[in-house]
């Protein structure tokens, strides 16, 4: 089974009602996802937003698991794969995939997304589409990431003021889950 366009319709309506300063920046990818669902196909010429999945994980020390690529830190990010289920399902994928975490979980109440980022083409790697980044919160002990993964440099734990994607940071800041 793949992610299906109406799971995102559900994360983004999920997303905007828990975040209604946004909803003029994302109601047209709603509607692109909304219009795909209903019709069970693209009538976009293949220009639709592409839809990204990502996973940022906290430890019991408030720290922000950062990956490295091209040379500096990130968080995980990937496209949705066809064995994926659902957006959240993915970047757990994702997370175990590129570090081979264990032991994640969700703070309670928070199903869906907690930051949606939108990108314009050409300020993103991934092409001349609008892209449209789902990011999920997940916590972890620091012990969760393999040892190999942290002592090689592929990862590393990071205090949530040396993240270099302010969107992550500004979000972790304000979360009601107390991650500062």
């Amino acid at each position: 089974m793949s992610v299906r366009e109406d799971q995102f319709v559900r994360g983004l309506s999920h997303y905007i009602c828990e975040h209604p300063d946004e909803q003029m920046a994302l109601m047209p990818v709603y509607d692109a996802a909304r219009d795909h669902a209903q019709r069970g196909t693209c009538t976009h010429g293949r220009r639709c937003p592409l839809v990204t999945t990502g996973a940022v994980v906290v430890d019991e020390r408030n720290r922000v698991l950062s990956l490295r690529h091209e040379g500096a830190f990130t968080v995980a990010e990937a496209e949705p794969e066809d064995q994926d289920d659902s957006l959240g399902g993915a970047a757990l994928h994702l997370l175990a995939e590129a570090v081979g975490i264990r032991q994640v979980w969700t703070e309670p109440d928070s199903d869906g997304p907690f930051l949606i980022v939108v990108t314009r083409a050409g300020q993103h790697r991934y092409g001349p589409r609008l892209r449209i980044g789902f990011r999920y919160l997940f916590r972890a002990h620091s012990g969760a990431v393999a040892p190999m993964v942290i002592e090689t440099g592929a990862a590393a734990w990071m205090p949530l003021g040396e993240i270099g994607i302010p969107s992550v940071r500004d979000r972790l800041h304000d979360h009601p889950a107390g991650v500062t």
